[in-house]
């Protein structure tokens, strides 16, 4: 389709209410996704502080809406997305307002191409910053790791400053073909004015591996997709989210297990902490289809509770289709044990050192989850430091 036919699908489309399932706890009256202008501006204002700090094989940089490769490895591409690439929309099509609205307006992408037996043993590193007051960041990437390829890819999105208003949207599309092994890191930090769409989607072949992290810190409200196809047999996918959310922040994260082999295996754990009057959603899908037999699959969304006027929503669900499988879930919302933050505070420390304590301990089985060390220590460090000193 041509772009304006997108723009015109887009336009079609109504903005999701609370009507819909999916968007039943996340109302979004009052965003208007056309108020926003384009990218733009003079450039002259310095991003926010990286949460990560990374020797990398390669990293790339979009700032105002324009792409600059840093550092590329060699026999790898690295380089600028085409509009016309073959392997487009095969994962995240224009049927949904948001993933139509991308796809009509991206002007600026990123092909992440790694050929077969290529073994990365530093991360590539992309840094997504969103500069503009009110205006709007469209941004698309494409992986393909081609077979028996291993390497990790991080992806931090974040804001000029803090204060800046202005909406983003999102759309990954990822292809890890047989015998590969990705690790992919998507980090949210956008500042507490954006509004924040994203569409994560991913295909795993037989015998391949995906290790996904994904972070939620910033944004003010707006909803996050990840899907995992699990397609070939002996397929790995594993999902680790953390989340902190504050003041009047809302997240939700609508996740989505496709088990289509047989023998396949995947395992999604998200953790989160809200403060204030903030709200997070999490929706989880296990769907196992009639031939993926010998499926193994689990997810998991548990909340901690730091204020009483906080509010979570976790909604797990099974769709099993297949007789031989091994499926469970489980979902809490809990707040913070009375005992052992007086147990805490007796031993002199304030309360939120005791705080500090407590989600350091929630969190540790989901950050002990991620493989690479400096993506564990900085989510770990950026979890303490939403806990207020005083």
């Amino acid at each position: 389709m041509s772009r304006s036919e997108l723009l015109e699908r887009y336009r079609a489309l109504p903005l999701p209410s609370t009507t819909d399932e999916h968007w039943r706890f996340t109302d979004l009256k009052g965003f208007d996704p056309d108020a926003f202008a384009g990218t733009g501006g003079s450039g002259a204002e310095a991003a926010t502080r990286s949460m990560l700090d990374l020797d990398t094989a390669g990293s790339v940089t979009v700032d105002e809406g324009v792409i600059t490769i840093r550092r590329a490895p060699e026999g790898v591409r690295f380089e600028r997305l085409d509009e016309n690439h073959p392997r487009l929309h095969e994962l995240v099509g224009y049927e949904e307002k948001f993933a139509a609205h991308n796809a009509a307006m991206w002007r600026t992408g990123l092909l992440v191409h790694v050929p077969a037996g290529v073994v990365l043993e530093k991360p590539l590193y992309v840094r997504v910053v969103n500069t503009v007051e009110e205006g709007s960041l469209f941004w698309r990437l494409l992986v393909i790791a081609e077979p028996g390829s291993q390497f990790t890819l991080i992806e931090e999105h974040t804001s000029a400053r803090p204060g800046v208003r202005g909406y983003t949207n999102a759309v990954s599309e990822i292809f890890v073909e047989q015998d590969a092994k990705l690790e992919f890191v998507s980090l949210q930090n956008l500042s507490r004015e954006t509004w924040h769409f994203a569409t994560h989607h991913a295909r795993v072949e037989r015998d391949a591996e995906l290790d996904w992290v994904a972070g939620g810190f910033g944004s003010k409200r707006g909803k996050v997709w990840i899907q995992n196809d699990l397609a070939g047999q002996g397929a790995t996918s594993r999902v680790t989210g953390a989340y902190f959310t504050d003041g009047d922040q809302h997240l939700d994260y609508d996740t989505f297990q496709e088990h289509i082999a047989p023998s396949t295996t995947s395992d999604f754990a998200f953790k989160g902490a809200l403060r204030d009057t903030s709200t997070a959603v999490w929706r989880g899908m296990i769907r196992v289809e009639k031939d993926a037999q010998k499926t193994n699959a689990y997810q998991e969304n548990r909340n901690l509770m730091l204020s009483p006027t906080t509010h979570a929503v976790p909604i797990p669900g099974l769709e099993i289709l297949a007789n031989d499988v091994r499926c469970t879930h489980g979902a809490t919302v809990g707040r913070v044990d009375r005992e052992q933050l007086f147990y805490l505070m007796a031993r002199g420390l304030t309360r939120a050192e005791a705080e500090r304590l407590i989600v350091r301990g929630f969190f540790s089985d989901v950050l002990d989850r991620i493989e690479l060390e400096p993506v564990r220590d900085a989510l770990g460090a950026a979890l303490e430091a939403r806990i207020p000193q005083a």
